[in-house]
């Protein structure tokens, strides 16, 4: 299991980062993005769920606290860009990336924590 929930957090990564730095290169949020960040999201819960089965506790360290904040954060991203892009706000669409990049450097923080914190 340990090498499936790796395999989940890297693809949560790889698409994370492909749907924020996507929308911040092209100055918008599309659906594209917004596929991707739904896609993110699912991995790394995926992943996150499995390591803590793996872990059978969860740790007050922080790791264990950027990490939950980091999912919820992702959730929210994920459905507030649903939001933007159904309303067709083109306003906010633009704006949109100053909070993806928010969101996504308190996740690669957790990720990158959670690695170092974790080898052996």
């Amino acid at each position: 299991m340990l090498i499936m929930a790796i395999i989940a957090m890297i693809l949560a990564l790889i698409c994370y980062s492909v749907g924020v730095w996507g929308e911040k290169i092209a100055g918008k949020l599309t659906k594209k993005n917004l596929a991707f960040f739904w896609i993110g999201f699912v991995f790394d819960t995926a992943g996150t769920t499995m390591m803590s089965i793996i872990s059978e506790s969860f740790k007050f360290d922080i790791h264990g606290i950027t990490g939950a904040l980091a999912i919820v954060l992702m959730l929210f991203h994920a459905i507030w860009a649903t939001i933007v892009l159904v309303k067709n706000n083109e306003k906010l669409m633009v704006k949109f990336h100053k909070f993806s990049l928010g969101v996504w450097t308190i996740w690669l923080f957790s990720f990158l924590t959670g690695m170092i914190l974790n080898i052996k």
